[in-house]
């Protein structure tokens, strides 16, 4: 909620001519106080975002992180948030992680955090975004993926939690590989 409060601000001063910000952002940029949590029918998305705050239990960035995503030919979006020289793993391998994902408007639908332990999977058993962002990072790596919808869920979605069309958001770690 702590995000949300200047983006509600925002939207009531907005409504107040006197209030206005005379800022001015091109439609392909947002404030540096922007978040992957902006909603997203006040602002276009972009490839800049703020950096994204960690979950308890997660570990260590870098100190030095990339403000704009990466871009693979596919169309994912990703940025790395903690290098590692490990093992990266191939789309046949089993990965164990620590994640958060989250929607375009700050919606968490799926958290290992939150249960409190890793997650272990087949590389090709998830969304085609996350088989191929995962092979970015090493074991021991930390990494932000923006997964647009034809990489995600698509136009079917999941059923319960992840609309129709919507593009993904994640960070990962990927504490073993297999």
């Amino acid at each position: 909620m702590k995000r949300c409060l200047p983006w509600c601000l925002l939207s009531l001063l907005m409504m107040f001519p006197g209030c206005r910000s005379t800022a001015k952002f091109s439609p392909d940029q947002t404030p540096a106080s922007a978040s992957a949590y902006a909603p997203t029918a006040q602002w276009k998305p972009t490839t800049f975002v703020d950096i994204p705050e960690l979950q308890t239990g997660a570990g260590p960035m870098d100190a030095e992180i990339a403000s704009e995503f990466s871009k693979t030919e596919s169309g994912l979006k990703y940025r790395i948030l903690r290098n590692s020289d490990g093992r990266k793993p191939t789309a046949d391998d089993t990965v164990t992680v620590k994640y958060r994902g989250w929607l375009d408007r700050g919606k968490v639908f799926d958290s290992s955090y939150e249960r409190g332990e890793p997650t272990t999977f087949p590389l090709r058993n998830v969304v085609a975004g996350w088989t191929e962002g995962m092979q970015l990072i090493g074991q021991g790596g930390m990494i932000e993926l923006w997964v647009p919808s034809k990489l995600g869920y698509g136009e079917a979605g999941s059923p319960g939690s992840i609309p129709a069309h919507s593009d993904l958001h994640f960070v990962v770690e990927l504490v073993s590989v297999e």
